[in-house]
């Protein structure tokens, strides 16, 4: 779990989709427990010495550093869906964009937003129980959520689909606003995106 997180914090660094001490990157590694990263961690420079094993109440295990006052959000999500075992925050610039504009993918753009049901978590102070709650309502039918004026998260059954769903969506929220820069965008219909939802459903990206 160590080594992936290491990994895919300097995966999304070199992508662009994290700069800075930006976003926080967490992993389940039992029922009860989580490795995540520290507060203060350039994700793009991350060494063991950066992250910390919590349980699910952000309770410290091993580690010396502080865990991310956004473990709530990460919390907060896991005991909401099982099925998430590992996720992203990031604050990638076309996504946050979007967030910022309080637009989310209410239309389905892209065939591979079958994956997503993306839409726009109020905003509310980074770390604060607010935010963490935030994202409750859509935690369970969603495999991400933009945080308004702020970032966006992803999640899945691993580290690697999480930061994937993650690189999808950053590339769907550039397509869309190259789409709304050209004054053109050819949505779905409700029943092709009904579709793409259901073969979501089969491949286990949402719930029944």
């Amino acid at each position: 779990a160590k080594d992936a997180l290491i990994a895919i914090g300097h995966q999304l660094y070199q992508q662009g989709l994290i700069v800075g001490t930006d976003g926080n990157l967490s992993c389940r590694v039992t029922r009860d427990t989580l490795w995540t990263t520290a507060t203060g961690a350039r994700k793009g420079f991350l060494t063991d010495e950066w992250l910390v094993k919590t349980d699910l109440e952000g309770n410290l295990l091993e580690g010396t550093r502080k865990p991310s006052s956004e473990l709530k959000m990460h919390l907060c999500l896991y005991k909401a869906n099982p099925r998430a075992l590992a996720a992203v925050h990031t604050h990638p610039p076309f996504s946050t964009a979007f967030a910022a504009a309080n637009l989310g993918f209410d239309k389905m753009l892209l065939a591979e937003e079958g994956l997503y049901l993306v839409q726009v978590a109020p905003y509310a102070s980074p770390g604060s129980m607010e935010l963490a709650e935030s994202i409750l309502p859509y935690c369970r039918n969603n495999n991400a959520v933009l945080l308004a004026n702020h970032g966006a998260v992803t999640w899945g059954k691993d580290l690697s689909e999480a930061c994937a769903r993650m690189e999808t969506l950053e590339r769907s929220a550039r397509i869309r606003y190259y789409c709304l820069t050209m004054g053109q965008a050819q949505y779905l219909s409700d029943e092709e995106a009904a579709v793409l939802h259901q073969k979501g459903v089969a491949l286990g990206n949402f719930p029944e």
